[in-house]
């Protein structure tokens, strides 16, 4: 090869490495799949060239040259692409202070792929060329391009097939990068301190090492699978006599022991994942796993293993007939062993008596499924609804029933958008629910964040400097108390408007601003040469500079171009509003910064925000997982949870800080070895923002749901099924669906004060009536307990779904419903609420009307429930009163009431007059007579 030749070379395949750890280490596999199509194209091209299937030989180089260049401007393309966004990351968790969480993954990905993609490439090249010295010399000629010479191997034939060896490297080196996170776990992995019933291992051997050797096994066969099954082409294809040389069948003898020595290996891993079986009455390993699977795995290992000598042993002997019997034996022994005989176990065996030889093997499976999903120290109560609830029960629960939820986030978040967004360019993402001490009264509290949309500008508006150096930040929240109504059926707000208003110093915010949320996806560039725009202030606009630490330097031209290329926008290079102090903020949706910095983490649908010290911060729950816990039920696909983890980000600083809440869980220690740097005791975060943890809807609703089958402990109740729960339904805009939790601020039987719960009702499956409901703890100690109240199942304890049908049923509540329901209005019905007080239970439903024009529901009426009574009045202190009571008045109207309907009826009656219908115009002015003739009377009575 001459010197220019060998010029191409090194550089294509210095661009090509450069290529490859770029697209390892930021996960950009669609390309990387492209480019290896992408090569394969050029090596047939060039093979095809060199055969001259087109074009003369006088174009045969320039042809090779040209698509070299092609190659290597795609390769420069790619390297320059997907390396930037790779040094952009890496700088941008340097200024987080997260740098060895960078490089750890970065490193530990490059490693597997080319260790993994080398080893694949080697083996499988090295195979498929060393299957060519099975063929005889007179059989070169038909499978090699003719050289000139009888001698050798066509150096086409073994490029393609070097070629194809190293497509499967990296395959598998893609495959194995993306186990990065099992690698680690295999070598940080901690003891559990429990062990499994079957084979007596420590649980952490389960969640941290047997995944990766799964993976490893996959590995091998696919490999050595691979190797095989391209040899057997090679000779398919390669001779053209029906019997195959001797050395053939001697290497496929060699490829085939190595298969078999993995699969044994397989095997004797299938014998742990019996822990996983779904054969038996019960998840995990059932009476047929153990006595009828155990023991055929593990004779099929001594087998399998028998099998791959008998191949070892044939590889000098060369016999077909070998070949075949070890193949044979080990497919006979497949069949009768894994599969005829557990079905002749469990026929015969296991199905005349199976509760009793499946006990010991379902209390396996509860004991475990509720170690998973920390649900081993629920506390049950039974819960007798046998009190009278009085106005004096009512007068000592007050707290408890002045905090009842009558404002659905649902409807509030339309009542919201059209009272508190001000512009067009402000949105809010969602309502959340939390609780503050305000003027030392313990309140439950609705708000949201108001986020800048920049997709809401005026066209004309949607230029560069605007959308990423002007309109940089939201502004402020919202908040309104939970159980007050004001003027027209509106909230009553405790935080409001632009700059944010309240009468309450410990809601005060001295950094509005919000520079990262829930829906901040844009980039933007501070401290630059033009103003950003703070809030709308009259006619006017209100501007700012930003003053926190977020973002990274931009600096001097490198870093500009770099940035630039990432986004796509050549004014962060050009424009003149940029300086070397200018900073770059990115990653500024909470779910995506916190998703980026730790990946191996699952986290909560939901961040909320938390008023402190005249501060907002986000507060982010987080999640490990795992799918390898044993005996435990998979809820979809996981079967272990724990919130270890709560993160906290401050949308104006940048800052994120992630905070171990739950030392014990031994997921969330090994990440703490593995990333020291990542984490922090929770012992350091802020008192202020503990008060403000809630407990995670997301696994309360894994928990809740695990818990309606597995509160059954007893097997033979469990075996039959003959107290399973589902959750209670409600419908909602007409559609059923289950009751999702919802939190309250009530005191529990027993308890000595009011507590912020998360709670949720439950009925027997395919039943109506409440069963139990269960519930956690969200404040100081107390935080993460759970318990359930249990009712009584001799007695009718009415459900959620029966209340609104009663409701419904209701000569009056219909009558009004289908009344609001016509002619220019919308009833919205919120969730209907199980309230115990004092063992006795209230149901509370709010009631919204919005009218077709507008879309602001107003809060209008409160249906309350209890007993036999249902009353439904204007406030909830007058429908307790009514309920409580039992002197509830013949359905009145008041004078609003009275309006509509006249007016609706009015409506009605012209529309039958224009249409002809007379039968229909004269039952209309009855009505609307009947109307003004209640008016007259309540006038007279004024």
């Amino acid at each position: 090869m001459t010197s220019k030749g060998k010029g191409w070379m090194i550089a294509l395949s210095s661009i090509a490495a450069l290529v490859l750890v770029t697209l390892i280490a930021s996960g950009a596999w669609a390309v990387l799949i492209g480019l290896i199509v992408l090569a394969g194209l050029s090596v047939l091209a060039v093979y095809l060239r060199h055969r001259g299937v087109w074009g003369g030989p006088e174009r045969r180089v320039g042809t090779v040259r040209w698509l070299a260049l092609v190659v290597l401007l795609v390769l420069l393309i790619l390297a320059m692409t997907l390396g930037v966004r790779l040094y952009t990351d890496a700088l941008w968790f340097e200024y987080l202070g997260y740098g060895q969480v960078f490089r750890t993954q970065v490193v530990t990905r490059v490693l597997l792929f080319f260790g993994a993609g080398l080893v694949g490439a080697l083996f499988l090249g090295l195979s498929w060329n060393l299957a060519l010295r099975a063929f005889p010399r007179r059989s070169q000629r038909d499978v090699a391009v003719d050289t000139g010479t009888s001698k050798g191997w066509s150096p086409a034939v073994q490029a393609i097939l070097w070629t194809l060896a190293s497509a499967g490297g990296v395959v598998l080196g893609s495959i194995a990068q993306s186990k990065w996170m099992r690698v680690l776990r295999f070598l940080y992995g901690t003891t559990v301190g429990t062990t499994d019933p079957l084979f007596g291992r420590d649980l952490g051997f389960y969640l941290f090492r047997l995944r990766l050797l799964l993976d490893v096994r996959t590995f091998l066969l696919w490999l050595t699978g691979a190797a095989l099954v391209g040899t057997v082409l090679i000779y398919l294809l390669g001779f053209r006599r029906k019997r195959w040389e001797r050395r053939a069948v001697g290497y496929l003898s060699l490829l085939g022991a190595l298969f078999l020595l993995v699969k044994a290996w397989d095997y004797r891993l299938k014998i742990y994942l019996l822990l996983y079986s779904r054969h038996g009455a019960a998840f995990g390993a059932s009476y047929t796993d153990v006595h009828a699977r155990w023991p055929a795995y593990a004779i099929l290992v001594w087998v399998v293993l028998g099998c791959a000598l008998l191949l070892a042993v044939n590889v000098r002997l060369r016999r077909s007939g070998f070949l075949v019997a070890g193949v044979a034996i080990w497919l006979l022994c497949l069949v009768v062993l894994g599969t005829i005989y557990p079905a002749l176990v469990q026929t015969f065996r296991v199905r005349p008596s199976e509760l009793a030889l499946e006990s010991p093997y379902i209390e396996n499976t509860i004991r475990y499924t509720l170690a998973a999903y920390a649900l081993e120290d629920v506390q049950e109560v039974e819960y007798p609804v046998t009190g009278t609830l009085t106005l004096d029960a009512v007068n000592r629960n007050h707290a408890t029933l002045e905090s009842i939820r009558l404002w659905d986030h649902r409807p509030l978040y339309d009542t919201y958008s059209q009272l508190q967004e001000i512009r067009l360019y402000y949105n809010f993402h969602d309502i959340d629910v939390e609780r503050y001490y305000i003027s030392g009264k313990y309140r439950e509290v609705e708000l949201a964040v108001r986020e800048l949309s920049v997709e809401e500008l005026p066209e004309a508006a949607q230029t560069w400097q605007n959308r990423h150096l002007v309109y940089t930040h939201g502004y402020g929240v919202v908040m309104s108390p939970v159980n007050e109504v004001c003027e027209e059926g509106q909230p009553c707000f405790f935080i409001r408007d632009i700059p944010p208003r309240t009468t309450y110093e410990e809601l005060r915010l001295a950094r509005p601003e919000i520079y990262i949320g829930e829906e901040t996806t844009d980039y933007v560039i501070v401290h630059t040469g033009a103003d950003e725009f703070d809030y709308p202030k009259g006619d006017e606009n209100v501007y700012t500079r930003y003053e926190g630490k977020d973002g990274v330097p931009l600096g001097g031209i490198l870093r500009r171009l770099a940035f630039a290329l990432r986004f796509g926008d050549l004014p962060i290079l050009f424009s003149n509003y940029l300086s070397p102090d200018s900073r770059i903020l990115f990653h500024r949706t909470v779910q995506d910064r916190v998703e980026t910095l730790a990946p191996f983490l699952a986290y909560g649908y939901d961040p909320y925000p938390v008023i402190l010290d005249g501060k907002l911060y986000w507060l982010q729950d987080a999640f490990t997982l795992s799918n390898m816990y044993p005996y435990s039920e998979p809820y979809g696909s996981l079967n272990y949870i724990r919130n270890s983890v709560k993160v906290v980000i401050d949308p104006y600083e940048g800052t994120t800080t992630f905070y171990v809440v739950d030392p014990n869980d031994p997921i969330v220690r090994t990440y703490q070895a593995i990333f020291p740097s990542l984490f922090r005791p929770v012992s350091e975060m802020l008192a202020g923002l503990r008060a403000h943890w809630r407990y995670p809807e997301d696994i309360f609703r894994i928990q809740s749901y695990v818990y309606a089958t597995y509160h059954m402990r007893d097997p033979k109740v469990f075996y039959n099924k003959e107290d399973a729960w589902q959750f209670a339904k409600e419908t909602y805009l007409g559609e059923l669906h289950d009751i999702d939790s919802y939190y309250v601020i009530m005191r529990l039987p027993g308890w000595e004060r009011e507590e912020f719960l998360l709670m949720v009702p439950f009925t027997p499956v395919n039943r109506d009536n409440l069963i139990a409901w269960m519930h956690a703890q969200c404040d100081g100690e107390n935080y993460g307990r759970l318990g359930v109240f249990k009712f009584p199942k001799q007695s009718l304890v009415y459900g959620p779904f029966q209340i609104e049908a009663r409701t419904n049923q209701h000569p009056y509540i219909s009558q009004q419903l289908t009344l609001w329901n016509q002619h220019g209005s919308q009833v919205i019905l919120g969730n209907l609420l199980v309230v115990p007080v004092e063992h006795s239970l209230l149901y509370v439903r709010p009631l919204y009307l919005q009218s077709e024009t507008g879309q602001i529901p107003e809060l209008r009426r409160v249906i309350v429930a209890y007993g036999n009574q249902i009353v439904m009045a204007e406030t909830l202190g007058n429908a307790l009163r009514q309920v409580l009571t039992g002197s509830v008045p013949p359905p009145q109207r008041g004078w609003e009431d009275l309006a509509r309907s006249a007016a609706e009826h009015y409506r009605a009656a012209q529309e039958c007059l224009r249409s002809g219908d007379w039968s229909c115009y004269g039952r209309e002015m009855e009505q609307l007579q009947a109307d003004l003739e209640e008016l007259a009377r309540l006038a007279e009575e004024q």
